[in-house]
């Protein structure tokens, strides 16, 4: 394996409000390696894009990383001053959002926008800046990029303007790209088309990327490793054929029986019952316990850390051979 780009440590993130403090992600850890595309899924609320957020170190206020550590290429970033943080965040990390409006600026050609980037950046001169944000939009799939260069955000369309932002996050050459909903706004054949590119980067490029959605079907196409998030923790984290075919924690079963199957006609999906659990309402114990089909007495007392279940590892006291309800690494079965 290779030395990982990214290693999130224990990772805590902090809203303090009037009646107390909210625990927002608690004891986040993983790692990613070069070239490699770590997916995170997960419902609403249970800390993606937050996640995220840290990383690039854009946490809304008063969030705040209250423990833990964040390291790119071994050094620590998330107790860097903003200034260094801004560097670091155009230069070694890249940023794509789910809306392409909140990162273009719409009074500025794309092809200034892609020029001023890579000047802040990159040691190259202006004429050099241009001729290579033409070859961005290229690489993106805008077609007559030369001409469209000059165009201003309004004038291309949604799915056009999302490869405009990823050619914006990938201009500076960053190490690592985080991208939240890359293609959530964009219909299914252009989705299609993005994920191909951000795969090609990973590969060709060696680029580390963090990939957050809900979308199941973008992450089995994209992702070499998954990790299940929730109510602000990892529940499972591995390979992704493995956590998608094998499920190990209960919420990821749950999840993963969700997705309609391809290969049969299914009259009903299987559901979750119940909802996410309000940051002011977390359960003690495993925070999965009040919607989870196989809960025994420990589950409500104690929360789990990530346990080893064979190729993956889940937060789930069914894995630990000291249960009373002890799971052989197989797992549950989901479907």
């Amino acid at each position: 394996m290779a030395a990982p780009l990214l290693e999130v440590r224990d990772l805590r993130v902090e809203f303090p409000t009037r009646r107390g403090t909210l625990t927002a992600l608690d004891g986040v850890s993983f790692s990613i390696a070069p070239g490699e595309v770590l997916g995170v899924v997960g419902e609403s609320g249970a800390g993606k894009s937050m996640t995220g957020a840290a990383i690039i170190g854009l946490l809304e206020p008063p969030g705040r990383i209250a423990a833990g550590q964040i390291l790119l290429n071994g050094r620590r970033i998330d107790n860097l001053p903003y200034e260094q943080m801004r560097h670091v965040r155009g230069r070694e990390i890249g940023a794509i959002f789910q809306d392409p409006l909140t990162t273009l600026n719409p009074l500025y050609r794309v092809g200034d926008q892609l020029v001023e980037t890579m000047l802040t950046h990159l040691d190259i001169t202006q004429a050099e800046a241009r001729k290579r944000a033409v070859g961005w939009l290229e690489l993106v799939g805008i077609p007559a990029a030369a001409q469209r260069v000059d165009s201003y955000p309004h004038e291309f369309s949604g799915g056009m303007r999302q490869r405009v932002v990823i050619a914006l996050a990938l201009c500076a050459e960053p190490k690592l790209i985080v991208a939240d909903e890359p293609t959530t706004a964009l219909d299914v054949s252009i989705q299609a088309q993005v994920i191909a590119l951000l795969k090609r980067l990973a590969r060709e490029q060696g680029t580390a990327m963090m990939l957050v959605t809900h979308d199941m079907g973008v992450i089995a196409e994209t992702a070499d490793r998954v990790a299940v998030m929730y109510a602000g923790r990892i529940a499972e984290i591995g390979p992704v054929r493995e956590v998608v075919k094998h499920p190990k924690h209960p919420y990821s079963v749950g999840l993963m029986a969700s997705i309609p199957p391809l290969d049969r006609r299914v009259e009903r999906l299987a559901q979750i019952e119940g909802a996410m659990p309000r940051l002011s309402a977390i359960p003690r114990g495993c925070a999965f316990n009040p919607r989870c089909p196989h809960v025994f007495a420990r589950c409500r007392e104690e929360r789990p850390d990530l346990l080893e279940t064979g190729p993956t590892r889940a937060a789930c006291w069914l894995y630990d051979p000291a249960s009373e309800k002890h799971v052989p690494a197989e797992g549950l079965h989901h479907g």
